[in-house]
Parts: structure tokens; C-alpha cells; sequence
């Protein structure tokens, strides 16, 4: 595959994969923002049957207009008490970018009912379809994006469809909004993929930005930041699911030995190796972090016993190696001492099962290092 290509279906993927915790944390925010200017535009909106009357018109347009303003200011309110029990609906981005694009098509349909060409040549109210596309970035999900400006697209089509060939109205035209043209409409729909395009290339740069946030520069690997909110989650899917998960704190015996006699470029190439290695080990959902200089975080899907296993196993193989070697060519033994906590037996959220493998992990290194221990005493 050319570079190219794997480079366009790594966008995909980063755009339209399950967005990480940050990403959720953030667009969690970004939701309950959203809700909030909602509400906001909708109290405005309920000046526009003053402003109809003060125009002279009707009674049953000064009403119905004042029935939706109430309608519109009620969702307001549904939606941001919603969006105030943050991460509780993953549905809701989803049905309130529907809702602002449908109200904007419902909007432009009562406007057809007096004059097909204000709905078809409108400025004003179509640029809220715009509007919705613009603010799912805010939600940074690529996904969400592309849902909202597809729906715009397929709504504002088919009214527009149905108000250029529905027989004497097949070109619309009034003194105010002029004559509606096919190429018009079509500039329109244009302009809604483009915006579209635009909301998915804004939540790309996000997420990109996010990801080398939260990762260790020298390996790779994630670290604390990305630790910190991603464990959370995996606890949790751990409780709800009622499968094992084991945290291991490691730290490499001696790490500085290897800097000051091997130089920090092989004591930079030792840690990475370390890290392959660890990672290598990793089933499916499982994760490795670097939180420190030499300081690992496993979070294994297993029980402790098998996570003492696995990791003892690497020891092992580690110890009868040579990642580095000194400026006399002498061969740099590198070791690791570690420490496990079992989720929920010995703590039910981060902070715990770090403490608890901390102690095991010191206890590790009083026993004399290169070792995995998974009990206190």
C-alpha cells in the first residue's frame, strides 16, 4: 500500500473510529455548550410573533409563529437538561443535530405555504442548516459531522425538490426573493457538503491534537494524562461486564546506570526496547503507559495470577539479555521490578489499584528487585 493511501485510511479511521476518552470528555463540553447557545437563541425567538404583529400580519400566522417559538424554547430546555448529565446519553448529539437541521426544514416549509420562492431563496434561515453542521465540531465526532450534514443535505433536497416541481410552482419567484433557479439550489447543496467537509477536517485536526497529547514522545506509548482518562472507562467496562482486570506498576531496575555508562542515546533505545517488549505481550483492549522516566502502567484483562505470569514471563526473557552496552563494550544487564493490584479486590477506581501495586512494587525492590510481586506481604 502506498504511503499515500495508508495515510488517507488513517485519517479515516482517526475521523470515523469510536472517538477515545477525551475526545467523549470533550465532546461531552462541546454538547453542553451547544445546548446552552441553544437556549439562549431560542428566548430571542420568541420575539418574532411581536415583530409579525407589529408587521401587520395575520392572527394565524402571529399564532402559529408564537406556538413554535413556545414549542422551540421548550426542546431548548429538554435538550439542556440532558446535555447536563454529561457522558449519560451517547444518542444525544446524534438527536439534537437532527433537531436543529429538522427544525430549520420545518421552518422553510411554513415559509413555502405563503411564498415557495422565500423558502427556496431564504438567506437567513437556511444558514441555520449551516449553522448545524458547523457547531457537531464542537462534539468532536467526525461521525456526528457526517450525519448532520448528510440529513441537511437529503432535507433541504427534497423540499426543494417538491417546491420547484409542484406544477404551477415549478420556478418559483416573488418580488422579494426573486426568481429560484435549479443552478441556485444546487449551490446550496454544494455549499452544505462543503461545510460538512469542513466540520469533518476540524474534528480530524482535534482528535490529532489530542493524540499526540496524550503521548510519550520517546516511545510512543500513551501517558499519564491519556492514563488518567482512559482507566476510568476500562474499570468500568471491567464492573459491567464482570471480567478481571490487573494493574501493573513497573519500573526498571538500575535505569540510570545504563545513562551514565552507556550515554543517554542507548539508555533511550534500551526504553523503547523495554516497551516493544511489554507491549508485545498486550491481548486486545489491553493498554501499556509511560508515566514516568522508567515507570510503566499495565492494565491486563485478566486475573492477577495470569497477569504475574505473563509479565514474570517477560522478566525472564528480559534478564537473559543485553539491551545495552557500556563504553568498554561490556554488556549492561537490564532488570525490572514490579508491583500488581486486582481490580475490584484491591481497590475499585485508579487511585487505589495504583496505591496498592505501589506497595508491591516497592516491596519488590526491598526483596532485592527483579521480581513481580502481586501480594502485600
Amino acid at each position: 500500500m502506498r504511503a499515500s493511501d495508508r495515510t488517507r485510511h488513517g485519517m479515516l479511521a482517526t475521523l470515523f473510529g469510536r472517538a477515545d476518552e477525551v475526545m467523549l470528555e470533550l465532546g461531552a463540553g462541546g454538547e453542553l455548550m451547544v445546548a446552552r447557545v441553544r437556549a439562549a437563541l431560542s428566548l430571542l425567538i420568541l420575539l418574532l410573533p411581536l415583530v409579525a404583529a407589529a408587521g401587520g400580519l395575520g392572527t394565524r400566522t402571529v399564532f402559529v409563529g408564537l406556538g413554535l417559538a413556545v414549542f422551540t424554547n421548550l426542546m431548548a430546555q429538554v435538550w439542556l437538561a440532558l446535555a447536563r448529565r454529561q457522558r449519560r446519553h451517547a444518542w444525544l448529539p446524534y438527536a439534537t443535530g437532527a433537531y436543529d437541521v429538522s427544525m430549520t426544514t420545518l421552518v422553510l416549509s411554513l415559509l413555502a405555504t405563503r411564498d415557495p420562492a422565500a423558502a427556496l431563496n431564504s438567506v437567513v434561515v437556511w444558514n441555520f442548516y449551516m449553522l448545524a453542521i458547523a457547531i457537531t465540531a464542537l462534539r468532536n465526532d467526525g461521525r456526528l459531522a457526517v450525519c448532520v450534514g448528510t440529513l441537511a443535505i437529503v432535507q433541504y433536497a427534497a423540499l426543494a425538490g417538491v417546491l420547484m416541481t409542484g406544477g404551477e410552482t415549478a420556478r418559483p419567484a416573488s418580488l422579494g426573493y426573486g426568481v429560484v433557479s435549479v443552478a441556485g439550489q444546487l449551490e446550496r447543496l454544494v455549499m452544505l457538503a462543503m461545510m460538512t467537509v469542513v466540520a469533518c477536517a476540524i474534528v480530524y485536526r482535534m482528535q490529532r491534537l489530542v493524540l499526540l497529547s496524550g503521548r510519550d514522545g520517546l516511545t510512543g506509548l500513551p501517558n499519564r494524562a491519556w492514563l488518567l482518562h482512559h482507566a476510568p472507562r476500562q474499570l468500568a467496562d471491567a464492573r459491567r461486564d464482570g471480567r478481571s482486570l490487573t494493574l501493573g506498576l513497573l519500573d526498571l531496575d538500575g535505569f540510570r546506570r545504563i545513562n551514565a555508562e552507556a550515554g543517554p542515546r542507548d539508555g533511550d533505545r534500551a526504553l523503547r526496547d523495554v516497551a516493544g517488549r511489554l507491549e508485545a505481550m498486550l491481548d486486545d483492549g489491553e493498554s501499556l503507559s509511560r508515566i514516568g522516566g522508567q515507570e510503566f502502567v499495565l492494565l491486563l484483562r485478566c486475573p492477577v495470577g495470569s497477569a504475574w505470569e505473563r509479565l514474570d514471563r517477560v522478566r525472564r526473557t528480559l534478564a537473559g539479555e543485553t539491551l545495552a552496552m557500556d563504553r568498554d563494550g561490556r554488556g549492561i544487564a537490564l532488570s525490572f521490578s514490579a508491583g500488581l493490584a486486582s481490580f475490584p479486590p484491591d481497590g475499585c477506581d485508579v487511585s487505589a489499584l495504583l496505591g496498592a501495586a505501589d506497595r508491591r512494587l516497592q516491596r519488590a525492590k526491598r526483596l532485592g528487585r527483579d521480581r513481580v510481586e502481586a501480594r502485600d506481604g
